[in-house]
């Protein structure tokens, strides 16, 4: 065995040699030498030592769902992981920025070797086929087990459920190699929602707008450098957008680019950008969009003031005015009336809107002549802002601003979306990554879909709204987690541990002790990505990485497609029906058929070039083909990136070939323009949970700024009095990474509270502070500062829950412990739309973070 101790006390101790151990120090057990490494260092790089003479540099996935997904290497040493680096590939520059790895991917040997990994398959000690003790899930001790017997139990399990209750009985989370097994023997209950998205999911696209990851309504990065203002609306890229998206915005800031911020906190965003900021309130963007609109009315002189795009409101959109309405609506219900107030006798105005949002008048006049009268506006969101109940209405009115002031389809104009890995440089994909070429899985026999804010009442009522359909029975007893964190990341996590402990069985597959897991009966040990095969990962539109194996399987951890593989084989099936060959053979598939641009702009073809050799060494069945990229090459290097510069083939304006002929080029509409009155909307809101209006009508938020007030006329606060909201966070890519030591460290996961807010409270930086509401209790440190908005908190999104003995208070700050179970609209997912109160603790002050216990288990047997 490999024995590190010793290691580490016979190499040279540099302090760069000293960090590049403190990884391997984590991992229990040695670690095991990778298999297929293909080329050790040449030479000798800047900053190394003579001892890294030996070691071998890979390309390695870092995986997590954060957007950025940027190219992250490691240093290999006597099968040991020591030291990582990002991309190297080429010259940093503006226009060909190498893909830079963040914080969280240079800490991934933390979690790939940190002491907390799972390491055998484990029960619960009190279950027992129907449940066992079920109030003990989450507190129960841990049994190891062997494999076999962990899946004799998950397949036997499968059918005496499916037997008793029916294949509806068995909700699968999230999505995985889990449901093809359950859908060839019959399905499965399946949840949906917005989840990220919030309201852009589905209504964006019924106005005839993109939703941001699907289809992107931003231009791409070098455009943005014509732009003359940048208005980033609930967006924090130097947090939410890891990798490249901040230097983006950079290049357009150096390019003479003025910044506004329109967020409840002075993001780091706003500082580095040297943005204004317009402090809002959440959830009332809508209000704020509306007297935005209603200036731009009331200030507009084609002549000598032009303030609205008249030319595109009339070509590209229906229902801004009552000439310009759908056929069979109502004149009345245009939204030019509803903005002057013509009908309601209540117009939108600055006034009006300032109650609501917070921001002066006198500001949101000043913003709506920025907008309205600068030429190249672009004019960009983020999902979080649409993350709230009854959140259609703003994105709706966010649309409509971009319609009224022409900014869109035109060099330097854009509105729209900028999130996740289209964050700051839109347009369709300059690679098209290729597939692995297993079959399609069965389509789902059963019919069962829960929305997210629905699914842990569907357990405890029996009962859900299936949409367009109205209220169904629910019987779950089976609960398969996926990869996903269900119980963490929807509403009411203290009412999904509840439904936890209603169920039959809950089975977990996971490399870290998650929420999930904790609640489970069996904990399946799966591979991180460093221990498979290999594969594909796209961060942007440019680039593609190629991510290779690192080191074998540790413990006894196992994939996903093993796991499923084995169960089929349990139910009866064949394993091939599925996988018809090894997961080698579907990453090299994955290579043979992705695809790159040429410089046309317009043609692909194949990026890598694979011998007859190539299929030789890999073992694999292929054929030779020719391409841009040796095989050999692109996986030493890890990544492949289309070359830009100004003026290429390769550039996009979103919707720029519909504003330019809008006749020969429709939307996706009824009426294939833009829809300001969106029929669709409002008839869909009908099948959902409330009704929509078909034109973007403010509404008050369920839960929202307005709750705030025990009575809203006379101003009096309410029993929760202050508004709540979840922004990303650095130390996690939504719950990954929390566990992480050096992330705990470096971020702290404060709650984030205005200093006129503490000082009424007596409550001083640092203090431990308890957040609450009818749903929760968690606490957290209190970060006092002058840079939130006045009767809002943030608390940053993701953490693990931690509870306290009698389960009755979390003290790690997770964020869906204050979140109630809504429902609204067309059934959007509401996670910034929180009342809560705040008060000092009067118990026991929290340690840091970084020095709480590890979630290490040490199972009986």
């Amino acid at each position: 065995m490999f024995n590190i101790k010793e290691k580490i006390e016979s190499i040279k101790m540099t302090r760069r040699s000293f960090l590049g151990w403190s990884a391997a120090i984590t991992a229990s057990a040695s670690i095991p030498f990778s298999r297929g490494l293909t080329k050790k260092i040449q030479g000798q790089a800047v900053g190394e030592t003579s001892d890294d003479a030996d070691g071998i540099w890979k390309s390695a996935a870092c995986w997590h769902n954060c957007g950025g997904r940027c190219v992250n290497k490691v240093f290999v040493k006597d099968g040991v992981v020591i030291r990582q680096k990002t991309d190297d590939t080429h010259i940093d520059s503006p226009d060909f920025p190498q893909q830079r790895g963040c914080l969280r991917g240079r800490s991934q040997r933390q979690q790939v070797f940190g002491a907390d990994r799972l390491k055998y398959p484990m029960k619960r000690k009190n279950w027992k086929p129907g449940g066992g003790k079920k109030e003990l899930r989450g507190k129960d001790q841990w049994v190891r087990i062997s494999w076999d017997e962990a899946l004799d139990i998950v397949s036997s399990e499968i059918k005496r459920v499916k037997n008793n209750y029916g294949n509806e009985a068995i909700w699968a989370t999230g999505d995985g190699e889990i449901d093809k097994v359950l859908f060839e023997n019959g399905g499965c209950t399946k949840d949906y929602g917005t989840t990220s998205w919030g309201a852009w999911m589905w209504a964006s696209t019924m106005m005839g707008v993109a939703e941001g990851y699907y289809e992107v309504g931003m231009n791409d990065r070098l455009d943005l450098r014509n732009s003359q203002l940048i208005v980033l609306w609930g967006l924090n890229p130097a947090w939410s957008s890891p990798g490249s998206p901040t230097y983006n915005y950079l290049q357009a800031k150096k390019a003479g680019a003025k910044f506004i911020s329109i967020d409840p906190m002075y993001t780091d965003s706003a500082e580095v950008f040297d943005a204004e900021w317009f402090p809002i309130r959440p959830g009332t963007d809508h209000a704020l969009a509306l007297a935005i609109m209603h200036t731009l009315l009331d200030e507009d002189d084609p002549k000598t003031n032009p303030l609205i795009d008249w030319e595109f409101l009339n070509s590209c959109t229906v229902g801004f005015d009552e000439n310009h309405m759908p056929e069979g609506a109502d004149p009345k219900d245009n939204f030019k009336d509803y903005l002057l107030g013509t009908y309601d006798h209540e117009p939108k105005t600055a006034e009006w809107a300032s109650e609501i949002c917070g921001i002066s008048p006198d500001l949101i006049r000043q913003l709506a002549r920025q907008i309205g009268g600068t030429k190249r506006v672009a004019l960009l969101t983020g999902w979080a802002a649409a993350r709230i109940n009854d959140g259609e209405g703003w994105v709706q009115a966010f649309s409509t601003l971009g319609f009224m002031t022409g900014h869109m389809g035109r060099p330097g104009r854009m509105t729209g979306v900028s999130v996740h890995r289209a964050a700051g440089n839109g347009g369709p994909w300059l690679i098209e990554q290729g597939s692995k070429g297993y079959p399609a899985p069965k389509e789902n026999a059963v019919t069962n879909l829960i929305n997210h804010n629905e699914v842990f009442s569907a357990i405890l009522d029996g009962k859900f709204h299936q949409r367009g359909e109205g209220e169904r029975k629910a019987n779950i007893q089976f609960i398969y987690h996926q990869y996903n964190a269900t119980l963490q990341t929807r509403t009411s996590i203290n009412q999904g541990i509840k439904a936890h402990r209603e169920v039959e069985f809950v089975v977990t597959n996971a490399y870290n002790l998650t929420t999930n897991a904790q609640y489970s009966d069996i904990v399946l040990p799966v591979t991180s990505m460093w221990e498979r095969e290999g594969g594909l990962l796209d961060g942007n539109r440019e680039m593609i990485i190629v991510h290779s194996n690192i080191v074998d399987p540790l413990y006894e951890a196992k994939s996903d497609i093993w796991i499923a593989k084995e169960l089929m084989k349990r139910l009866g099936k064949d394993p091939n029906l599925l996988y018809p060959f090894n997961e080698k053979q579907a990453f090299f598939n994955e290579l043979a058929t992705t695809n790159v641009i040429m410089e046309n702009g317009v043609d692909f073809e194949p990026l890598v070039e694979i011998t007859a050799a190539d299929i030789k060494v890999w073992g694999v069945k292929g054929k030779p083909q020719k391409g841009r990229v040796p095989m050999a090459e692109l996986i030493e290097r890890g990544v492949y990136q289309v070359a830009r510069r100004p003026g290429d083939n390769f550039g996009h304006i979103a919707y720029e070939d519909f504003v330019n002929d809008p006749e020969n080029n429709p939307v996706d509409t009824p009426s294939g323009k833009f829809e300001i009155y969106c029929e669709t909307i409002h008839e869909k809101s009908k099948e959902g949970w409330s009704e929509i209006p078909p034109i973007p009508k403010y509404t008050p938020k369920t839960l929202g700024y307005e709750n705030t007030f025990g009575n809203w006329k006379s101003k009096e606060k309410g029993k929760y009095p202050f508004q709540l909201y979840n922004p990303h966070y650095l130390r996690r890519s939504h719950t990954v990474f929390d566990n992480i030591p050096w992330l705990r460290e470096m971020m702290p996961s404060p709650l984030f509270m205005n200093a006129t807010d503490a000082k009424e409270r007596g409550i001083k930086d640092g203090d431990t502070v308890i957040i609450y509401n009818d749903h929760g209790k968690t606490l957290r440190p209190a970060r006092v500062t002058q840079t939130m908005t006045p009767g809002v908190l943030a608390l940053p999104h993701g953490a693990w829950p931690r509870f306290d003995k009698d389960e009755k208070i979390d003290k790690a700050g997770a964020d869906n412990i204050l979140q109630a179970p809504i429902s609204t609209g067309l059934g959007t997912s509401g996670w910034n739309t929180v009342v809560c109160d705040v008060k000092k603790y009067a118990g026991k002050p929290l340690t840091e973070d970084k020095d709480w216990e590890q979630l290490i288990v040490f199972p009986e047997g």
